[in-house]
């Protein structure tokens, strides 16, 4: 895990092209399907009747695998072959996903998601490292911009696309248009893509896996359980006990493993663990924007799926836009000032969004603070890449760059159970003369799937200023990750880019 990328392969062009098409549309999958979902996830509470915490459950399933054996993922296709490896993804990523378009309760929902993540730890890093033995040192540059490219424009789509599928087909189409995109992926890789592999692959670490996995799990489902059953009960803290403890055997493992997934001597340049710091907070702060903010457009704001989708989409098209200039200004004056900028306007993004009043049009409102938050995350993001990537030496750019990308998943996971039970706390508190206990957990649900309650007056304007704090909470996340930046990442000459 620890090589440098492997040497190009001396492919023809047609053959390199047909590698890219490949890698693009085995990516695209988990692109498009991570955007989409979010928009869909108000239908799928209504047709399956799922709570609160089962709807959280629908998306963590997939992060917490994904955060969890993305490492290994890629680690297995060093060793055991980067085509079949990724291959397997895509051919498993396809029958999860028509499990997910199937599934007839949440409980298959959810274990078909967690199979997706699974496929998306094998595909993911794959699909990269192919590219990498398919070009030149002097072609990597522009091919993995180019599929860098490609996933910034179906991370833009996603969102109004999965509305769109949402509103005129199903919840179900969103994740059944996998299965064309899987089936020409397959034949393209096994007509076209040479097979790779690293000749040093070390062994894999599976106990380090299985006990993040089994961590990072028991700590999700404590904190998306504790809403319901109360921080007393005997099994949130059996669960949040033995996540802490699992946690901290995962880092005494890695700190004696022959080849452990996670090199905790990375640690050891401070540059690396502050843009680290830096991922954490800040993708916990876009997480729980990207997770709830859906629920509170369709929820609370009636907007159909189509529309809330839509409403996200100039977030993307300004990062996607502006994201090359960025790059150039951070060539001139460094990573440290624009990391810490970049995050502190995405907070002020975040905070704009948390203090707009309900009922507010969406150009005076929603619009201006989603383009400053784009603005800042524009700044941040691929200047971030590129100074965790150069704060190693070359050799271990790889793992670096896959320990970055777990970082960042766990930081979603993470969100979106912690902050949970911020808006469920605020939400039951504001509706304290309504109702209590399990009874207000039920009207979160029902406001948050965009059901009208008989009876019951006031409850979106109850979950918005809910949403509210979630959004400042996380606001406050992503200034101070700007402040970390600013005292973690070493100052000097701006950091080499990585294409």
């Amino acid at each position: 895990m620890e090589s440098a990328r492997p040497p190009a392969l001396e492919l023809s062009q047609r053959t390199q092209r047909r590698v890219l098409l490949a890698c693009v549309l085995g990516s695209s999958m988990a692109f498009i399907d991570s955007s989409a979902v979010g928009v869909a996830l108000p239908a799928i509470q209504r047709q399956l009747g799922a709570g609160a915490a089962s709807a959280q459950w629908i998306v963590n399933a997939y992060l917490l695998i994904l955060g969890s054996l993305v490492l290994v993922g890629g680690a297995a296709g060093d060793r055991f072959g980067r085509r079949r490896v990724f291959m397997i993804g895509v051919a498993l990523f396809g029958a999860a996903s028509l499990l997910c378009g199937l599934s007839p309760s949440v409980p298959v929902l959810v274990a078909a998601r967690a199979l997706q993540g699974l496929a998306a730890a094998l595909l993911a890093p794959n699909s990269l490292a192919l590219l990498g033995s398919a070009f030149s040192e002097k072609e990597r540059g522009r091919a993995f911009g180019a599929w860098a490219g490609f996933a910034a424009l179906t991370s833009a789509l996603g969102p109004p696309f999965g509305g769109w599928l949402t509103d005129a087909v199903s919840w179900r189409a969103v994740f059944l248009i996998n299965l064309p995109l899987a089936c020409v992926t397959l034949i393209v890789t096994r007509q076209s893509v040479p097979e790779s592999r690293d000749p040093a692959a070390g062994r894999l670490d599976w106990v380090g896996a299985g006990l993040v996995t089994l961590g990072l799990g028991a700590l999700t489902w404590g904190l998306t359980a504790a809403p319901d059953r109360g921080f007393r009960d005997a099994a949130v803290l059996g669960a949040l006990a033995s996540g802490v403890l699992l946690l901290a055997t995962f880092l005494w493992s890695e700190a004696r493993a022959r080849a452990p997934m996670m090199p905790l001597s990375l640690f050891h340049s401070k540059t690396f663990s502050g843009a680290n710091l830096l991922t954490l907070l800040l993708y916990f702060a876009m997480g729980g924007m990207f997770f709830f903010l859906p629920f509170d457009l369709i929820g609370a704001q009636a907007y159909s799926a189509t529309q809330a989708g839509a409403a996200l989409l100039p977030f993307s098209l300004v990062m996607g836009g502006f994201s090359r200039l960025a790059g150039r200004l951070a060539d001139r004056t460094g990573p440290r000032v624009q990391l810490a900028v970049g995050a502190t306007i995405a907070g002020a993004g975040l905070l704009l969004i948390g203090i707009v009043p309900l009922g507010t049009p969406y150009p005076f409102g929603l619009l201006p603070a989603l383009l400053v938050l784009a603005a800042g995350m524009t700044l941040a993001v691929g200047t971030l890449t590129s100074t965790v990537m150069g704060s190693v030496d070359q050799r271990h750019v790889g793992v670096a760059s896959g320990i970055n990308n777990a970082v960042a998943r766990v930081a979603g996971l993470l969100a979106i159970a912690v902050l949970g039970v911020l808006l469920s706390a605020a939400f039951t508190r504001s509706i304290a003369g309504i109702a209590a206990g399990r009874e207000a957990r039920a009207l979160l649900a029902a406001t948050m799937a965009g059901e009208a309650i008989p009876g019951v007056e006031g409850l979106r304007e109850h979950f918005h200023g809910a949403l509210g704090r979630v959004m400042r909470v996380a606001g406050a996340c992503a200034v101070l990750g700007g402040l970390s930046a600013f005292f973690t990442i070493e100052r000097g000459k701006p950091l080499p880019r990585t294409g």
